[in-house]
């Protein structure tokens, strides 16, 4: 039996067994970790554990026995993408989660035993390894070579020796990496953590390592970047290593990203996309190009992939709540900037707080609540106050949008709606990422003072006063991305805000569509010369 031996590390803390197990174990599956657990060879500590979602704490050791791999390799049957193949080597498309040769935690179901299904010859190249002469790892896909003879292999094994292979990959990473970027730092075993890889000194064991890279695409909000990546080493978990060094981790690594960026993606995104070299026998300069698999592809659509924000703005009476009120009613997330002032300004309200503070009972009702005639009063007669009330009130608001904002995203909300009578005027158009849709409610002013004097009560006098703290009507339809007529029946407003949510996902459709061209594009560009 060999044995798997790992103390869990800080991050590691409280995950789930088999999920470490699988991540720190070379070539171990997850289903063969939760195999192995169950049957009792899993040990926390010294004691054994047989559940597979057991939850270790940092500190502690793990242990996992495996079978020792066979001595005899056994032809499989299984799936191949081919891309060349003659006498002397093929070149093959490695899917994700093949295991190359088989180890003691793998020691069937690799990519060598299905090599040797479809090319018996392979049998007379000796060892557990016969025709590898380069690796990938188990959850990277992509183009590796593979020599069908022993000349084959001995010249193709020195080209790499010697970096005469040309390797270019593709990696997804998270955040907006420079449109170009080298690492030379020396890479070695972690230090205490004896499966991984790491940024070592070369005075303490790390050896020579280069990666370059230049980037190909973003994501709008820059969350996430796709690089060309090219090696001119062949260090273990060399990419890997390199790009979470340079704070862009790959998505989905489970090893070196951190658990926000390990979620977004199934694996990690690294993909070996293009090899060139000289045929071993010949000396015929050839190329080769895979574009990545539908798992990549997939990853770089979620990358994209945000909640729609949109914001409902407009002047004083243009009905914005009542389109707030037709989008909730479609079962959509609202949120409203008039609401949360007057929470701020209710008994207990952090903004009552602050203007008894600055004012005392001169602008608080017997109740502790802002009495918002005395405040009018106040602002009327103190110009400052104003100015000091706005920059308080404005950044408490915009701390609960944000929150609203991030909430609906995590609990996983297509669209959310905002309404904020003084978006623009707060210079929040430039404010949030990604930046929402401003849809603008169209009301002549006319009809709109005409409303507000039947409906709320108002005097012209408040009317024109709000009514002055706002950009005119025309500039502030001007900057919206969308407006809405509210010049009919109320119950219009039910068919406008269908009619939105019609546009925007038509919108975000053609998007989608028109950056998977993009993409595609990418995938068959010519070699960099990075």
């Amino acid at each position: 039996m060999n044995s798997l031996e790992h103390r869990v590390a800080p991050e590691e803390d409280g995950e789930r067994l088999d999920r470490i197990l699988s991540a720190v174990g070379a070539g171990l599956s997850r289903a063969a970790a939760q195999k192995a657990i169950r049957q009792g060879r899993a040990l926390v500590d010294g004691q054994p554990v047989t559940a597979a979602d057991f939850r270790p704490r940092a500190g502690q050791a793990l242990l996992l026995e495996l079978p020792e791999a066979g001595g005899c390799l056994a032809p499989e049957d299984g799936e191949l993408c081919i891309v060349h193949e003659d006498r002397d080597f093929i070149v093959c498309n490695k899917s994700a989660g093949l295991t190359v040769h088989p180890c003691p935690s793998c020691p069937e179901h690799t990519l060598v035993q299905r090599l040797l299904g479809r090319f018996p010859q392979l049998a007379r190249l000796e060892g557990q390894r016969p025709g590898i002469v380069h690796r990938l790892d188990k959850d990277t896909s992509g183009l590796m070579v593979a020599a069908l003879s022993e000349p084959a292999r001995l010249a193709l094994s020195e080209a790499f020796a010697q970096r005469e292979v040309r390797k270019e990959y593709l990696a997804l990473v998270d955040g907006l990496a420079p449109e170009e970027g080298e690492c030379r730092e020396p890479l070695g075993r972690h230090p205490t953590l004896k499966t991984r890889m790491a940024v070592v000194p070369e005075a303490r064991g790390g050896k020579p390592a280069h990666t370059r890279w230049r980037r190909l695409w973003h994501a709008p909000d820059g969350s996430a970047s796709l690089l060309a990546v090219r090696i001119f080493t062949g260090r273990t978990h060399q990419i890997r290593v390199h790009l979470a060094h340079a704070g862009h981790p790959l998505l989905g690594d489970a090893l070196y990203a951190p658990a926000r960026v390990r979620d977004r993606a199934p694996r990690q995104m690294l993909h070996a996309w293009r090899l060139s070299f000289r045929h071993p026998v010949s000396g015929v300069e050839l190329a080769f190009t895979a574009p990545p698999p539908e798992d990549f592809r997939e990853a770089v659509t979620a990358a994209c992939r945000r909640m729609e924000r949109i914001v409902i703005t407009g002047n004083p009476g243009s009905g914005k709540s009542a389109l707030r009120e037709a989008f909730a009613r479609l079962g959509i997330p609202t949120f409203s900037a008039d609401a949360d002032v007057a929470a701020l300004y209710a008994r207990g309200g952090e903004a009552a707080a602050w203007l008894g503070s600055m004012k005392g009972e001169a602008v608080l009702a017997a109740d502790g609540s802002v009495d918002k005639t005395a405040l009018m009063q106040a602002l009327a007669q103190d110009r400052d106050l104003r100015a000091e009330l706005e920059h308080v009130v404005h950044g408490l608001v915009r701390r609960d949008l944000e929150r609203f904002w991030e909430s609906e995203e995590r609990g996983g909300a297509s669209v959310a709606v905002a309404e904020v009578p003084l978006y623009f005027e707060c210079g929040w158009n430039t404010a949030f990422t990604p930046r929402p849709v401003n849809i603008g409610v169209a009301c002549p002013r006319e009809v709109r003072w005409r409303r507000m004097a039947a409906h709320r009560h108002w005097d012209e006098a408040k009317m024109a006063t709000l009514e002055a703290w706002q950009w005119p009507e025309a500039r502030k339809l001007a900057a919206c991305d969308l407006t809405v007529d509210n010049t009919g029946a109320p119950e219009a407003l039910a068919g406008e805000a269908s009619a939105v949510l019609d546009r925007l996902a038509a919108r975000r459709r053609k998007e989608a569509e028109a950056r998977l061209r993009r993409l595609e594009n990418l995938w068959r560009e010519p070699l960099s010369p990075v």
